[in-house]
This record gives structure tokens, C-alpha cells and sequence, in this order.
């Protein structure tokens, strides 16, 4: 009977050991996650010309001395100039 009581202290000691590791651990984790991420320094902003929202360059895509902030955008101005010019 003693042996027995030894033996179930002896995993409940361990037991709460590993939910205060596990704890640590999660908390751990979560403080990474909130911290911001780093920003790149030095890069230069662009307006998309179809919706005005501003883009990294290096992310922007360009036509003609104009910049968009996706290929669909892209095309929806290269459309609609085609149809302003019927020439």
C-alpha cells in the first residue's frame, strides 16, 4: 500500500511538472507570435493607378511608366484605355 502511494505522488509531481512545461512552452509561443514582424527597410512605395492603394515596388507591377498593385488591375486599365481610344 505504501509503494502504491509513492508511486501515485511520484506521477502527479510529474504529471503537474509537465503541464507547467507545457504552459511555459504555449506561453512562449504566443509571445513570438505578437511581436511584429521585422519591416523592410528601404523600400519605395507606388501607387496603384487603378485603386490608389500604395504597394512596395519591389511587389508592384508596371506598364508603361505606371504601376499597379496586381495584374488584374493591370489589364482592367489596359481595357479600359482600349476602349477610350477606338482607333
Amino acid at each position: 500500500m505504501n509503494l502504491l502511494i509513492i508511486r501515485l505522488l511520484i506521477f502527479a509531481v510529474l504529471f503537474y511538472a509537465g503541464l507547467k512545461l507545457y504552459s511555459l512552452y504555449r506561453q512562449h509561443k504566443l509571445s513570438q507570435q505578437k511581436q511584429p514582424p521585422e519591416r523592410v527597410e528601404g523600400s519605395a512605395m507606388v501607387r496603384c493607378r487603378w485603386c490608389d492603394v500604395h504597394v512596395p515596388e519591389s511587389e508592384a507591377l508596371r506598364f508603361e511608366e505606371k504601376w499597379f498593385c496586381s495584374s488584374a488591375h493591370r489589364e482592367r486599365y489596359i481595357q479600359e484605355q482600349k476602349d477610350r481610344d477606338p482607333s
